[in-house]
C-alpha cells in the first residue's frame, strides 16, 4: 500500500527513458524448454517474459551482471542468462536447469510436484525485483518502485471510498504488478475489467470509519486504475473460490485492448495495448493438468510454446484459447 499520498521517489533506480517497448533485435523464436518432472507452469512463465520485448532488451544488454556483487543466488543473473540461451541458442530445446536449481529461493515450489503459472510469475517478478534492490540498500519506499522490473510492469490502483451517509470521499493508492479478475459470469475480458471497476457496497462486517462521521458507516468503494504500467498482466481467475473446481467458460480477450475506460481519468487519449502472450491451461481441476504458451517472437510470428516444442500459428488461434493469463505491452 503506497497509501493516502504518493510522495516522489528520492532516486531513480533505473530511467523510465531507456526503457525500449519495441524488440531492438529481430530473430526467429528461440529455443523451447525441457519439461524437468511437473514443471510446465513454471516454463511457460520463463517463455512469456523472454518474449516480453522491454524485459528482454535489458536482459540481452547483460546491464544487470556487469554490474551485480549478489553471493549466491540472484535472479536477474539467472533471467539474464537463461534469456540469452533461450534466444541465442541453435537447440531446438534447451533444460532451465539453473531456474529448478534455485527454485526453493523463488518461492515454495518443488520440480516434482505440479505448480500455478501464477505464482509461479508473481514470485519470479518478486525475486528480480529484490535482485535489483539488493544493489541499494538505502532506498525508500517511492524509489524501490524504480528498479527495472516496477518499471515495466508496476501500475497504481486507486481505491475511491465514499461515505453513503454524509458523502465525504476518502482515496487510497495501492500498487500492482498484475490484475486478477473474477470471471463468473463474465464472456469477456472487457466485461470482467467493467466489473472490476464498478463500486462495491460496503456494509455489516465490511464497515468503514469514515474521518468525518467520527464512527463506522455504510460506504462504497470503488477501484480504478490510476496508473498505467508499461505491461499489464491479467490473471483471470479460474479457480472457484467454493470448491476447487475450475471454471472453465470461455473468456473472449482482444489482440488490441484500450485501458481508458478502466482508469480513474477516462477522459483522453485512449490507452491502447497490444496482446503478446497468452498462458493457457487444460484440465479439469486447478490442481492437475497442463500449461502451454502462446508468444509474439521479434519476427512479429506468433507461436505455441508447448515445453519443447515451438510452432507457428496464427493470432485467430491466440485468441480461441481458454486463458489463463495473458500479457499485453503499451
Amino acid at each position: 500500500v503506497i497509501g493516502k499520498g504518493m510522495n516522489p521517489p528520492r532516486k531513480i533506480l533505473f530511467p523510465p527513458e531507456k526503457i525500449y517497448m519495441g524488440w531492438r533485435q529481430k530473430r526467429r523464436p528461440g529455443a523451447g524448454l525441457y519439461n524437468l518432472g511437473s514443471t510446465c507452469y513454471l516454463n511457460v512463465v520463463l517463455q512469456c517474459l523472454t518474449y516480453t520485448p522491454p524485459l528482454a532488451n535489458y536482459l540481452l544488454s547483460r546491464q544487470h551482471s556487469r554490474f551485480c556483487h549478489q553471493q549466491g543466488f540472484c535472479m536477474m543473473c539467472i533471467m539474464e542468462a537463461h534469456v540469452r540461451k533461450v534466444l541465442y541458442s541453435s537447440a531446438s530445446a534447451i533444460r532451465p536447469r539453473a531456474v529448478i536449481r534455485d527454485l526453493r529461493f523463488i518461492g515454495e515450489f518443488k520440480p516434482d510436484i505440479p505448480g500455478d503459472a501464477y505464482e509461479f510469475l508473481r514470485c519470479t517478478l518478486s525475486a528480480m525485483h529484490r535482485a535489483c534492490l539488493s544493489e541499494s540498500s538505502d532506498s525508500d519506499i517511492s524509489s524501490q518502485g524504480t528498479t527495472i522490473i516496477h518499471q515495466i510492469f508496476r501500475g497504481i490502483l486507486r481505491s475511491r471510498v465514499t461515505c453513503l451517509s454524509c458523502k465525504t470521499v476518502s482515496d487510497f493508492y495501492m500498487a500492482f504488478l498484475d490484475v486478477l479478475l473474477k470471471i463468473k459470469g463474465a464472456s469477456s475480458l472487457t466485461t470482467a475489467l467493467e466489473a472490476f471497476v464498478t463500486p462495491k457496497q460496503l456494509d455489516g462486517k465490511k464497515c468503514f470509519k469514515c474521518s468525518e462521521c467520527k464512527k463506522k458507516v455504510a460506504a462504497s468503494k470503488r477501484v480504478t486504475i490510476q496508473h498505467e504500467p508499461r505491461v499489464l498482466t491479467v490473471c483471470l481467475g479460474r479457480a472457484d473460490e467454493r470448491s476447487s473446481r475450475k471454471i472453465s467458460q470461455v473468456v473472449e480477450y482482444p489482440e488490441f485492448l484500450d485501458l481508458r475506460p478502466y482508469m480513474s481519468d477516462t477522459a483522453g487519449e485512449p490507452l491502447l495495448y497490444s496482446l503478446y502472450a497468452v498462458v493457457v491451461h487444460s484440465g479439469h481441476t486447478c490442481l492437475e493438468g497442463h500449461f502451454f504458451c502462446y508468444t509474439k517472437a521479434s519476427n512479429g510470428q506468433w507461436y505455441k510454446m508447448n515445453d519443447v516444442t515451438v510452432d507457428s500459428c496464427g493470432i485467430h488461434t491466440v485468441l480461441g484459447q481458454q486463458a489463463y493469463l495473458l500479457f499485453y505491452a503499451r
